[in-house]
């Protein structure tokens, strides 16, 4: 049961979330649906690998479902539709035995070998990576594939509604196409009894009371009949999207903004149907290093695996929490500010009110439920240590942090310690071979030696606010206009970067008297990348 007071803040709550959920609860006029339960649904098609998009669908999905949950009694679940079934139109960039695969195009993904070799076929090996990782989350979803749906007589019914109401389809889809498209565009794709491929072929008959279609085979120019049902037609996607929500009778479902026309033409076909469409949003793309779409098939961006290396499961849930009608471009370079980000919202959970509470990411990404561990220092502040450290192994930095924060220790701060495990492999695997160390010029040498001075002059347990002011004065006494450039002098001769982390802060972490002789080496131009 809802908590009456929690009801009435989410019902006022301005995250997009609640935004969401507010459309959803409209839908269903605060009743239980006839079906019991209110059904959000997200689709893979796993004609290539899961990528980092399938999952933030899930997760953005999963955000808009609790708050529902804030908001009404109604049962929901959620399905993980996965369409297996689609025929395979050409072979991914990112899988082993591309010739081999070659050998099955225009067959359903469950009839197509899998290049990897640990599954029955290519759809079943990509369903697994799907629910692994969604499972890897603690997501709560029922995985639903095309191909047994189709096969179990699951879609019969509404297979022949799309035949009973195959000119009103037919009216909605041509406009839509080329000219040439149209000569040969049908609904119904037949599943060939001879070659087992899904083909796309004109429709020659339709016929209702038989629950057919009549194509000619593309090969041997004969005509051949089909039973519509049974798995032995697929549709045509936009349709078979429709012909889905109106058979599971789905609420709500998100799609990215590259899919604004296609639910517009869906939702028509779903209301010739007789059905409603669910309710949903259009969600920004991801794009990779270079400013294009991620796929699945090109394997571009980032993986749930690899952004995993380097930041915890909460970063990415909170990449994928901000702005969603915004594109972002998903590389490996926006982890640390998603972590050090993340860190930042968690840290001011408990001094909030229960209204700021449903605005901060935190508490969504943790259902309510975040952690009351106390972060000491930023994950920016760990890859700076691990730099100058040239840590290999989390062990070395946990040296400077129990100096930094007395009493931690890995066993009572677990994040942190995981937070140092991200920081290790992140600069092993890009910091590490981008650093460029310069020689300071007079001026800076000079404040290098004057901050050196400063420093040996302070007590090694000075506090990070007094040794930043401390370096603030040098940097004055030294005529730097702009203290940013006497800050980038530091950041280049001592780290080997551009950027870097308020040096006060990393003076405290890594040490006074450490700092000192990191000073002395460069002005000894002695190499730092060692």
């Amino acid at each position: 049961m809802t908590d009456p007071n929690m009801r009435e803040l989410a019902l006022e709550a301005r995250a997009w979330p609640f935004e969401e959920a507010r459309k959803l609860l409209k839908r269903i006029g605060d009743k239980v649906p006839e079906k019991g339960h209110v059904i959000l649904e997200t689709g893979y098609g796993p004609s290539g690998l899961p990528h980092i998009g399938t999952f933030g669908e899930v997760f953005r999905t999963t955000m808009v479902r609790r708050a529902f949950e804030m908001m009404s009694d109604v049962p929901t679940r959620l399905v993980a539709f996965s369409d297996d079934m689609d025929g395979l139109r050409k072979v991914p960039d990112n899988v082993p035995n591309q010739e081999m695969v070659a050998k099955y195009l225009d067959m359903p993904l469950t009839k197509v070998p899998d290049p990897f070799g640990t599954h029955e076929s290519f759809g079943a090996h990509n369903n697994n990576r799907l629910k692994n990782f969604l499972d890897e989350f603690g997501f709560d979803y029922e995985f639903v594939s095309s191909t047994e749906c189709y096969a179990s007589g699951q879609f019969d019914d509404a297979l022949l509604n799309v035949l009973r109401h195959y000119e009103r389809v037919m009216g909605i889809m041509l406009p839509t196409l080329r000219e040439e498209r149209r000569k040969t565009y049908s609904p119904f794709l037949p599943v060939c009894p001879r070659t087992g491929k899904v083909l796309q072929v004109p429709i020659l008959e339709c016929n209702q009371d038989a629950g057919t279609v009549v194509y000619e085979d593309p090969e041997t120019g004969a005509k051949t009949e089909v039973p519509v049902t049974g798995g032995h037609c697929k549709l045509q996607w936009k349709a078979d999207w429709a012909m889905r929500w109106v058979a599971l009778d789905v609420d709500y479902e998100m799609a990215g903004k590259d899919l604004i026309d296609s639910v517009k033409h869906s939702s028509a076909i779903a209301r010739a149907l007789g059905g409603r469409p669910p309710e949903g949003f259009n969600y920004e793309l991801f794009l990779d290093e270079n400013g294009q779409k991620i796929s699945k098939s090109k394997g571009n961006g980032l993986s749930v695996e690899e952004w995993l290396r380097y930041g915890p499961p909460e970063s990415i849930s909170l990449f994928m929490f901000q702005q969603p009608r915004r594109a972002k471009r998903l590389f490996f370079d926006v982890i640390p500010k998603a972590v050090d980000e993340y860190v930042s919202f968690a840290s001011k959970i408990e001094e909030e009110d229960a209204v700021k509470h449903l605005a901060n990411p935190a508490w969504h990404i943790h259902n309510g439920e975040p952690p009351s561990e106390d972060v000491p220092l930023g994950f920016g502040l760990l890859l700076n240590l691990a730099g100058v450290c040239h840590a290999e192994d989390k062990s070395v930095l946990w040296g400077y942090i129990e100096r930094y924060a007395p009493g931690a220790t890995p066993e009572n701060h677990p994040f942190l310690d995981r937070l140092a495990g991200h920081a290790v492999a992140y600069y092993q695997d890009f910091v590490r071979p981008n650093k460029t160390y310069r020689t300071p010029d007079e001026t800076e040498r000079a404040a290098l030696e004057d901050l050196a001075g400063a420093l040996q002059g302070m007590s090694t347990d000075t506090n990070a606010t007094d040794l930043q002011t401390e370096v603030y004065e040098v940097g004055k006494r030294h005529g730097f206009e702009n203290l940013r450039d006497w800050f980038k002098a530091l950041y280049q001769v001592l780290l080997g970067q551009d950027q870097g982390p308020r040096m006060g802060s990393f003076i405290a972490l890594y040490g006074v008297t450490e700092s000192i002789a990191l000073i002395e080496k460069a002005l000894a131009g002695e190499d730092l990348a060692a």
